[in-house]
């Protein structure tokens, strides 16, 4: 279910030599067999961005009923005075009853664990599920918080001053950017 590449898969700041639909259909494969195996019914929710853009495709291509949640960490992030608020379209949509439920997240990047545990102060804050399983396209490792993933397309270290980001194009397949916090002080 995990594919780990080559260590020279993270290059330089720009486009990041990685499959992004490949890494999705082993995602999709991932999530199926959690569904599956788990308790019904269970809700697919997206962190907000990319996670959000993952599980609105998931929950269409796997023919699931209703519709996907979109969940953003915004209000309960320990760095919220340095990030502020987000866009008004990157705010929290759960559009089933969330006290009792099986939630399944879905993000697209599980790196320190801080992301998570804002997002689950947040679902908390709609009720308490009887359970929270989490997807992930790409786990970095690096976690500051006992954070795991039980399904993760691909886990691929990189080092703290490189981040990649899933980009969606126009026609709704995804991308990745690397970006280089490194290289951007530097010129």
């Amino acid at each position: 279910m995990t594919a780990d590449p080559a260590p020279a898969a993270a290059g330089a700041a720009g486009v990041l030599p990685l499959d992004a639909e490949a890494l999705y259909a082993e995602l999709r494969r991932a999530v199926q067999a959690l569904l599956a195996s788990g308790p019904q019914p269970t809700h697919l929710v997206g962190v907000v961005s990319g996670g959000a853009w993952l599980a609105a495709r998931l929950h269409r291509e796997l023919g699931l009923p209703g519709a996907p949640g979109v969940i953003a960490a915004t209000l309960h992030r320990d760095d919220y005075a340095q990030r502020g608020l987000a866009p008004a379209a990157a705010q929290t949509h759960l559009p089933f009853e969330v006290e009792g439920a099986h939630v399944l997240l879905i993000d697209d990047v599980l790196y320190t664990g801080r992301t998570l545990r804002a997002v689950l102060n947040e679902l908390f804050d709609y009720g308490r599920p009887a359970s929270v399983r989490l997807a992930v396209l790409v786990d970095r490792g690096g976690r500051e918080l006992p954070v795991a993933a039980d399904a993760a397309a691909v886990r691929l270290p990189l080092p703290a001053h490189q981040s990649f980001e899933l980009v969606q194009d126009a026609d709704g397949r995804f991308g990745f950017v690397l970006l280089d916090r490194a290289a951007s002080r530097l010129g």
